[in-house]
């Protein structure tokens, strides 16, 4: 993929929910949400702060991680439906 985000912006991969509850009811395609999960594809360099110095990003490639139902930018990458995000609307890392 050529593609590097700028800055404090993450490249996300959505995670697929399950297609059964727990109780085992099938989730018809029509009802699913968009799933808040996804693991990192790309980070970029991190911002600056006000002396110029780079922040350094919390995340890296291959993290999964949970963020908020609305957050991000979705995009087409090379036939991948991805999102962009900024590191601030990630909620955190899934261990």
């Amino acid at each position: 993929m050529a593609f590097t985000p700028l800055h404090d912006r993450v490249l996300v991969r959505r995670v697929e929910s399950d297609e059964k509850t727990a109780g085992g009811l099938i989730i018809p395609e029509s009802a699913k949400e968009k799933p808040a999960e996804g693991q990192v594809v790309a980070v970029g360099a991190g911002a600056r702060d006000e002396d110029g110095d780079r922040i350094d990003m919390d995340v890296k490639e291959g993290d999964k991680i949970l963020f908020g139902k609305w957050s991000g930018t979705e995009v087409t990458i090379d036939g991948e439906e991805l999102l962009i995000m900024k590191e601030s609307d990630i909620m955190g890392i899934i261990a």
